[in-house]
């Protein structure tokens, strides 16, 4: 029943906002941009604070919002990891005991509204100045980033244009907003008005329409070098993101896998990426 009911849900919540849509458009394009960029998971749970009580801990700000940022200490140049949606630091667990053990210098935050930072709200635009607060503070020369912390990545890299960052690495990242916010509204069933009106809040806040927001056109303006890792069953984001990330990223490898998913997790990668880093 739980999973029926789990499965209707979207559905329910898009016809009732549907229907508001026709006597308050903006209010209801409002809501549905809210319950876009609200996590439901990434907090910390005991398993997690198990693990990163490990790290030394320190906070960073970002206007009203509070960083919240892990260290390993090492020797060697400093790496920053990005997690993606609905994840927090903890995700890099095996990453970072290959990097530490290495003797790399490992940084990592949690995202807007997940882990230990502040906030209510995610996007990847609001993620791309945490990571430039931490990147600017910690001044890294590689930095990993899993799905749309991948997408944060190149946003920032793009506008920023930190000298000390010489590497990236884009895990099962997603190119274009438009198309995750298509993904979005074609789930819950969203009319016209809704699409439009999420649209629109867009370019209100940000001053771009949506498609100005992409990973692919920005990595044009990147010199670092690039590793691409996406896998063909990749259910999440579709593998044609990376190709189309790998095509205008110039100085980038598109590395694929199959049967490792979005998540990625796999020794394999963990050790193509220290390869990478060290090269």
């Amino acid at each position: 029943m739980k999973k029926i009911i789990k499965k209707a849900l979207p559905k329910i919540i898009g016809t009732s906002l549907n229907t508001i849509s026709h006597v308050a458009p903006k209010y209801a394009s409002t809501k549905a941009l809210n319950l876009f960029a609200t996590p439901r998971k990434g907090r910390l749970n005991q398993k997690h604070k198990n693990f990163l009580d490990k790290a030394e801990q320190s906070t960073l700000k970002y206007q009203d919002y509070t960083i919240q940022t892990y260290q390993w200490k090492g020797e060697k140049q400093t790496v920053l990891l990005a997690h993606g949606w609905e994840s927090n630091t903890y995700r890099w667990k095996s990453l970072i005991n290959k990097l530490h053990q290495d003797g790399h210098n490992i940084i990592a935050l949690d995202a807007p509204a997940h882990g230990q930072s502040s906030g209510t709200q995610f996007n990847a635009i609001l993620y791309s100045e945490f990571i430039n607060v931490v990147a600017s503070h910690y001044q890294p020369t590689v930095i990993v980033g899993h799905s749309v912390g991948g997408m944060a990545t190149v946003f920032f890299q793009y506008k920023y244009q930190l000298k000390s960052i010489e590497k990236l690495v884009l895990l099962g990242a997603p190119s274009e907003f438009t198309k995750i916010f298509k993904n979005y509204v074609n789930m819950l069933s969203y009319n016209r008005k809704i699409e439009n009106g999420l649209n629109r809040l867009v370019v209100d806040k940000y001053d771009n329409e949506p498609a100005f927001f992409s990973s692919a056109n920005f990595s044009k303006d990147i010199e670092a070098e690039g590793l691409i890792i996406h896998d063909k069953s990749d259910k999440i984001i579709d593998y044609d993101e990376a190709e189309l990330i790998a095509k205008h990223y110039k100085n980038s490898t598109l590395k694929t896998t199959e049967g490792l998913g979005h998540s990625l997790k796999h020794d394999s990668i963990d050790d193509e990426i220290l390869n990478f880093i060290n090269s």
